[in-house]
């Protein structure tokens, strides 16, 4: 009897890591882990696993049971279109990543949300075309999943699709949990620990981080400075609106390693999530893995990932996020069931649960 072959993309390794990169490496890490275990479906507890990559990828995965295979002389979409697709014509094929390739005839993929479809406004125009072409077509031949219930609801209205055909695998922030942190990252920005607040995002519209320096600015309190750790992507997003002067109370860090942002949350007096549209919202999940306090938006998508284990303001409104930064001064350190509520919240979530969902699609 043949042996299953099951193909993951690979794709995301390829790429500069953001959320969705992320995302992909962590779920194919759980599933590294649970090959070949009881708890997969039977259909497949006996396939082989195999994650293609173009030639440009890098990986340290360190996988003990899934193969990995470079195949192909292209890179990005053409790579996915013709490599891949000629690569995986054996077996299923997973994409975690928000693209895949339009012939496979046995597809699961994962798009992360509807922002291309709801706010193209975020995007580069040809970005966001081609994107929404793509994920028509993606759900039209395959098996779409996303990360909460907000984006389910999203991209079923956006693509015409049943919410119950779509589902859901949520990230989780469990992979900070592996990670020394590096409080040589506080000297090196000249912050002192349980007088900052921090933020992780670029200055891509959708991430406001703009909301959060004309909030520091009101502030006004250089004692309290904001430090913003994130990159761009201009090719892909459209960018915010740059402040016109520097803001004395904000420094820019730009990426830092996962060492140097978990040392960040674990000192911060508060974590700032200033967001206008997320399809789930992880930092939220990374700093309460610190014990740090949030201060986040009130969207959707973070009040299904967060409830009531975070303090939340109208993120167009910088008075207000100025207000709830000074109540987190004049507050303290965190309570007893404030830390409650988060490990609650965190609880819910891991790589593991969405991994068996996702393969629990193979019956």
């Amino acid at each position: 009897m043949a042996v299953l072959r099951i193909f993951i993309n690979g794709r995301f390794l390829s790429q500069s890591l953001s959320g969705v990169q992320r995302y992909a490496a962590e779920m194919v890490r759980s599933i590294d882990e649970l090959a070949g275990t009881a708890a997969l479906p039977k259909s497949i507890s006996s396939a082989h696993w195999t994650l293609l990559v173009p030639p440009n990828s890098s990986s340290n995965l360190a996988l003990r049971n899934i193969e990995v295979a470079q195949v192909g002389t292209r890179s990005g979409h053409v790579w996915d279109q013709i490599d891949l697709a000629r690569a995986a014509r054996s077996g299923p094929l997973i994409s975690l990543a928000n693209s895949g390739p339009l012939l496979h005839r046995d597809q699961r993929v994962v798009l992360h949300d509807a922002q291309v479809f709801k706010h193209p406004e975020f995007f580069g125009w040809k970005y966001a075309f081609a994107h929404r072409q793509l994920g028509r077509l993606l759900a039209l031949r395959s098996r779409i999943f996303t990360v909460s219930e907000f984006s389910r609801g999203e991209l079923a209205d956006s693509l015409g699709l049943p919410e119950r055909t779509i589902g859901v695998c949520p990230n989780s922030a469990e992979h900070l949990a592996r990670v020394h942190p590096d409080t040589a990252v506080l000297k090196r920005f000249q912050l002192e620990a349980g007088r900052y607040f921090l933020a992780v995002g670029s200055l891509k519209k959708n991430k406001n981080v703009q909301v959060a320096i004309e909030a520091m600015r009101l502030l006004g309190r250089t004692d309290y400075p904001l430090i913003v750790v994130g990159g761009e992507n201009d090719r892909v997003f459209s960018r915010g609106e740059t402040p016109t002067a520097p803001v004395a109370n904000v420094i820019f860090a730009g990426r830092l390693p996962d060492e140097g942002l978990a040392a960040l949350y674990q000192h911060a007096t508060a974590f700032v999530f200033p967001s206008l549209y997320e399809g789930f919202g992880v930092p939220p999940l990374e700093a309460m893995l610190f014990g740090c306090p949030v201060i986040a938006a009130d969207i959707p998508p973070v009040r299904e990932t967060c409830a009531e284990a975070v303090r939340y303001f109208d993120p167009t409104d910088p008075r207000g996020l100025a207000a709830r930064l000074n109540e987190q001064i004049a507050g303290g350190p965190m309570r007893e069931a404030e830390r409650a509520a988060q490990q609650a919240r965190l609880s819910i979530y891991s790589w593991r649960k969405s991994a068996l969902a996702l393969l629990s699609s193979f019956g």
